[in-house]
């Protein structure tokens, strides 16, 4: 049977950590702030201050997705702006006290990573922790790491890759008990996990839109009322002089509605991501020289990634993606790169392996069925490819 004829009808996107569609309840909330109700908020005139309200029930919608109070939620553009905001505007604020000193882990987003590289440049002192071979940090560790000095920690809810969730609120309650803010990157979290920022003990939050369902360009971060940190941009005195720029209307009504639509039932939404995930990884493990790369269990529950030695991961991406599954290997801003993912060498695997990656990130437009394909998909061309390579042997 020749692969076009084992390829299904439609194509099955399977890269949801990557970017996920606007849903249709999202889009119908967004289009009359493109066409009809465009003015701009800031103004007096009644089309301005109808913009303002929409702005202000987004806001509330944020805040209650995560625990938080309407004040402490500000709309950016982005996730990468989020981190960048929250790691500079914080870090500068605290080296006026002479604490120079940040902590994170050697498995962040790239977000946050070139963050704290371009703050090093700038003389500040960055202590990366390492983490298991399932990717998980402890707050032990970060303890450890606390000096009198340290500014923020910044730990990642979830990893983008491997999936792995961390311990967040005892992480929170070690910075907390220290006196040392907290952020946590939550892109890949929120919507996916059930998050309250207070009892967690979280300073500072990051999220991005278009993770569930809302737009590319559009994000929000959560700062903790009384946490002082610098603007990232200057101009205006939208989001309370903190963030200038005319607001995105149209994109802030759609976060609000995208992570209410988000959060309405993460447990019933994660028991069926969890359903076709774990297909996947019955399937993709049942081949010989595989390996789940993340934590068994404390994972996101729409994440597989996986290792296949004897091959790379872009020639699986390339014969999937003929048979009609969007998939990914390594992260999706790295993809590109032919270096091998710093999240899969940090967990201890070796560069030969860590080239073999594959990653299936289901969202609740999936379905079993489609799980059950994508398994079946993977034997097939994992043994298509080991066929052809001349380091498999069989």
């Amino acid at each position: 049977m020749g692969i076009k004829e084992r390829k299904m009808s439609k194509i099955i996107y399977a890269d949801n950590a990557a970017t996920t569609p606007v849903s249709p309840q999202v889009l119908q909330e967004m289009l009359p702030y493109f066409t009809e109700n465009y003015g701009n908020a800031s103004t007096v005139y009644s089309v301005g201050r109808g913009n303002r309200s929409a702005i202000a029930k987004a806001r509330k919608q944020v805040a209650d997705a995560i625990g938080a109070v309407d004040s402490e939620i500000y709309f950016t553009a982005g996730g990468s702006e989020s981190d960048n905001w929250a790691v500079k505007g914080v870090a500068k604020k605290q080296a006026e006290k002479g604490k120079k000193h940040l902590i994170t882990t050697k498995i962040e987003h790239h977000a946050i990573l070139h963050t704290m590289e371009a703050l090093e440049k700038e003389g500040f002192e960055v202590t990366y922790l390492p983490v298991d071979s399932c990717g998980l940090v402890t707050p032990q560790q970060v303890e450890a790491a606390i000096r009198p000095d340290t500014a923020l920690v910044s730990v990642m809810y979830a990893n983008n890759e491997i999936g792995t969730i961390e311990p967040i609120g005892e992480i929170g309650e070690v910075c907390r008990r220290h006196g040392v803010i907290f952020h946590t990157d939550a892109v890949q979290a929120v919507g996916s996990v059930e998050i309250n920022v207070k009892e967690q003990n979280i300073d500072l939050l990051s999220m991005s839109g278009h993770k569930f369902n809302a737009p590319k360009g559009i994000g929000a971060l959560y700062i903790r009322k009384g946490i002082q940190l610098i603007n990232l941009i200057d101009g205006g005195s939208q989001e309370k002089g903190k963030r200038a720029g005319t607001e995105n209307v149209p994109g802030i009504v759609g976060l609000g509605k995208a992570i209410e639509l988000a959060t309405s039932d993460i447990p019933a939404k994660a028991e069926k991501l969890k359903e076709m995930r774990d297909i996947v990884i019955r399937k993709a493990l049942s081949l010989p020289k595989s390996r789940l790369n993340g934590h068994p269990e404390n994972r996101l529950p729409g994440n597989a990634n996986f290792c296949f030695e004897g091959i790379e991961g872009e020639g699986m991406l390339l014969k999937l993606d003929g048979l009609g599954i969007c998939a990914a290997s390594g992260s999706a801003c790295t993809s590109a790169s032919l270096d091998p993912s710093h999240v899969l060498l940090a967990i201890g695997l070796p560069h030969e392996i860590a080239h073999g990656s594959l990653r299936i990130t289901f969202s609740d437009a999936n379905t079993t069925e489609e799980a059950e394909f994508i398994g079946d998909r993977i034997i097939q061309v994992v043994t298509e490819l080991r066929k052809m390579s001349p380091v498999w042997e069989d």
